[in-house]
């Protein structure tokens, strides 16, 4: 990455960002915070939850793809892209079926933190209440795919970072879903306790088993501060 310095807009305030930056880090580095779901730095960024939508220029694009630009306009704060973020994790909740209060992710959730950022205390579009399974064959993670959001991080870990391609996508659409890389169930493959892919899951689908609620309610990540308040606190 340069060190040569780009100078743009978000939201009106001039800030500067390097070369090769996305808006997303260029934004973190200078304490804005951009909601975000599928991305986790050290992964590669695709961009498949859009939560992190802004307008650069008047258009849609995702932060945490959209390369930094000299003397770009970029929106982030205004009532259409809050609306338009409060609709996909909406959208998110009524697609899977996540009942935060009995989840062991609960306070440590991103989908969770989001929602309580954004206001949101109940989706305003009807559940779809779809039928999925639960994988507890590995002797010590279990997967519960009620809960994906099919965020990819665990694709993403696991194929670069772990170097064992456990999970990957599998069909398109409304059918799209994680799958393992086995004939059978996740205790077939390879994955391991201390592989990447166990810890990059933003929500409650990938869990270690005998750890639930090792850390109490109202102790955990999100119960005293919102998300995205480590970046914000950047500006103070």
């Amino acid at each position: 990455m340069s060190d040569k310095m780009i100078t743009f807009k978000i939201d009106g305030v001039e800030i500067q960002g390097k070369v090769g930056q996305t808006i997303l880090e260029a934004a973190e580095e200078a304490g804005i915070y951009i909601p975000q779901l599928c991305f986790l730095k050290g992964l590669s960024p695709h961009g498949s939850c859009r939560v992190c939508t802004v307008k650069v220029n008047g258009r849609p694009q995702t932060a945490c793809t959209h390369p930094v630009a000299e003397g770009m306009e970029v929106e982030n704060d205004t009532e259409e892209i809050k609306e338009h973020r409060r609709n996909l994790v909406d959208m998110l909740f009524v697609e899977g079926n996540h009942f935060c209060m009995f989840c062991e992710k609960s306070g440590n959730c991103e989908l969770q933190a989001l929602a309580y950022r954004m206001a949101i205390c109940a989706p305003k579009y009807p559940y779809q209440f779809p039928k999925r399974e639960m994988d507890a064959s590995h002797p010590d993670v279990f997967i519960d795919y009620n809960r994906c959001v099919l965020c990819g991080r665990c694709v993403n870990a696991s194929r670069d970072i772990d170097g064992k391609t456990v999970f990957e996508f599998a069909g398109r659409g409304a059918n799209k879903k994680i799958v393992v890389n086995a004939e059978a169930q996740l205790g077939d493959t390879d994955l391991a306790l201390t592989d990447n892919a166990v810890e990059v899951c933003p929500v409650g689908a990938i869990i270690k088993k005998r750890v639930g609620f090792a850390v109490p309610i109202g102790e955990r990540k999100y119960d005293k501060e919102p998300i995205g308040s480590q970046i914000e606190s950047k500006q103070s």
